[in-house]
């Protein structure tokens, strides 16, 4: 079996999907069985860490099965990310984290500089650290030189569901990049993911596109054959674009030639 491997743990599964946006804790879990994923990303700012005793959304995550992936979502400063990633840590929910420290209010982009700072420190207190990041060849190369263990660039704009904006960057980051590369955000359907694992991702995270549709565990069934679609074809070895026309079938030996 394919399997996606990060920091030495295997993971069944090549899509990886949010917890937020569902119209209830229930659609949620039912989106999440249907969508194959062996590791989900949580906000740590969104898990009741404080009191166990109330309900919180860890309940409806089947963690015998699926595994926690914390992120720090909502942090505008590398100082900000690293305290959100210890709490995750210190409240038992992982030492892996999903980074990200945002720069820009109405678009999301992240701060690339203030991602790897963070990264820099949290790897050196023993976290897995997967930031999230822009689609930058040069980004990419200093946050895998700073010691993470994967790298998200972005797809689009967190939410906007525009697919991936930029094909050439995914693939030529997958080219130079030596750990997984994650396309993170952007993804609106299925072809979007696709695409993603046909340029060579070695997966794909989204949230939106899945709880944002009319029929969330439906189209969770639908990404999860898109991606398994996607790295079949990509590791198939697809053929090569012509500016003609080739024959399907062969001419030589047909009568009157």
């Amino acid at each position: 079996m394919d399997n996606l491997v990060i920091a030495g743990r295997t993971f069944s599964s090549r899509l990886i999907v949010g917890t937020g946006k569902y119209s209830s804790p229930a659609v949620m879990a039912k989106a999440h069985e249907a969508s194959g994923a062996d590791m989900v990303t949580v906000a740590v700012r969104r898990v009741n860490i404080s009191d166990r005793t109330k309900e919180s959304l860890l309940d409806f995550i089947d963690t015998s099965k699926i595994f926690l992936l914390p992120n720090t979502a909502g942090c505008y400063t590398a100082d900000e990310a690293v305290r959100t990633a210890r709490l995750g840590r210190e409240a038992g929910l992982s030492n892996w984290v999903k980074l990200e420290v945002i720069g820009d209010e109405a678009t999301l982009f992240p701060d690339n500089a203030a991602l790897i700072e963070a990264t820099t420190i949290l790897v050196k207190e023993g976290f897995v650290v997967l930031p999230y990041t822009s689609d930058d060849l040069v980004v990419c190369r200093k946050l895998a030189d700073a010691g993470a263990a994967a790298v998200m660039p972005l797809g689009a704009p967190i939410g906007s569901g525009l697919g991936i904006q930029n094909p050439n960057n995914i693939r030529i980051i997958r080219e130079f990049i030596t750990i997984p590369v994650i396309v993170d955000a952007g993804v609106g359907t299925a072809s979007d993911a696709a695409l993603a694992m046909e340029l060579g991702a070695d997966g794909v995270l989204m949230n939106t596109a899945i709880a944002g549709a009319q029929d969330p565990v439906a189209m969770a069934q639908a990404m999860m054959l898109a991606v398994r679609a996607g790295r079949l074809a990509y590791t198939s070895g697809r053929i090569p674009r012509k500016a003609y026309a080739t024959a399907s079938s062969p001419v030589e030996g047909m009568v009157g030639r």
